[in-house]
């Protein structure tokens, strides 16, 4: 297979490596504005072969598309992608606006290609045998969810001024972790966020945006989701999800990475290091989603994260952001009535 690979950031980079090494593909091609960043990702992968702008990307006659770039210009290359029929792979969210996001529902409804939104928790063997967990019943009925996302480091500042926030951003993981695993959909939210006094102005403050956030989601079975995010968890990354059920529990992300310093005395677990970064700890998750990304663009399977499904976890994101800010539960039906007058 061809695959065009359009944005060479960190993630856009991760992806590059990841896609090589897949032996279904045969060629990388590869778009970025920076040329440090296109002669980073050819220089060290044979694969990989260069092409001056989206549009000429999509000439190359790739099998599919995978879209890296920036929040703020998914919608306009999931278009074109569309526009030409190709398969794509887009790195959530669907787009930069709620509205933006409503508008690639509509045109994905029409498309003849499938499109296929990153969500990688769906591909971690941890997260799946919990959402296993759920549907064999085992659990009983699920009454709370404990997700969380808290990262060591920032993005950069550039990124964060048009991510849409942290609850558009970071904490959509944990939202469609929640309705993933649960198979239930989010109804209201109600979010709060701070801001680290000591945090430049320019990376949150200047755009309404915070560095830790929590939010607690009714779903549409009754059940409760709790999620915690924040941009500074200076120990590592720490990825995880708690599912209790009336007759029994899981945990996911209970490895021996995980970021937290034990209290009580004699205990030695976990035994170290830290993960640092969410390519070291969901690597292979990231491996299987494009993995099945190229079946999905080869015709095999019909894609795992559709539009539609992805759009329940931008509803999400959207009531938590108007809750922060106004500092009252909101439900998804308030912000749809918003969204689509």
């Amino acid at each position: 297979m061809r695959i065009g690979l359009i944005g060479l950031g960190r993630i856009g980079a991760f992806h590059a490596d990841t896609l090589a090494a897949l032996d279904g593909v045969d060629e990388l091609v590869v778009t970025d504005p920076v040329g440090a960043a296109v002669d980073a990702v050819t220089g060290r992968i044979p694969k990989a072969r260069a092409v001056d702008s989206p549009q000429a990307l999509l000439d190359a006659g790739v099998d599919g598309v995978v879209v890296a770039a920036a929040t703020n210009v998914h919608a306009e290359l999931l278009e074109a992608a569309l526009a030409r029929g190709v398969a794509t792979f887009c790195e959530k969210p669907v787009a930069g606006t709620i509205g933006e996001a409503v508008r690639m529902q509509e045109l994905a409804a029409q498309a003849g290609a499938p499109v296929q939104i990153g969500y990688p928790r769906r591909f971690d063997p941890a997260f799946v045998a919990a959402r296993d967990a759920v549907r064999d019943g085992s659990l009983g009925r699920v009454h709370t969810v404990r997700s969380t996302t808290l990262d060591p480091a920032p993005p950069p500042a550039a990124y964060l001024a048009v991510s849409g926030g942290i609850f558009r951003d970071c904490s959509v993981h944990d939202f469609d972790a929640v309705r993933w695993v649960t198979g239930q959909e989010v109804v209201s939210v109600y979010a709060v966020g701070v801001t680290d006094p000591d945090a430049p102005a320019e990376m949150y403050r200047d755009h309404g945006d915070h560095t830790s956030v929590s939010t607690l989601l009714t779903m549409s079975d009754g059940a409760i989701g709790v999620v915690s995010n924040t941009r500074t968890n200076a120990r590592g990354y720490d990825v995880r999800l708690e599912v209790h059920g009336v007759s029994d529990a899981v945990a996911a992300g209970l490895d021996d990475g995980l970021p937290l310093r034990p209290t009580q005395p004699g205990v030695a677990w976990p035994a170290g290091p830290p993960h640092t970064f969410f390519m070291d700890r969901l690597a292979e998750a990231f491996r299987v989603e494009l993995a099945t990304f190229c079946r999905v663009a080869a015709g095999e399977i019909p894609s795992p994260c559709t539009v539609d499904d992805a759009m329940g976890t931008a509803w999400a994101a959207e009531a938590a952001t108007l809750s922060a800010i106004e500092g009252r539960p909101v439900t998804i039906a308030e912000v749809q009535d918003r969204a689509l007058v």
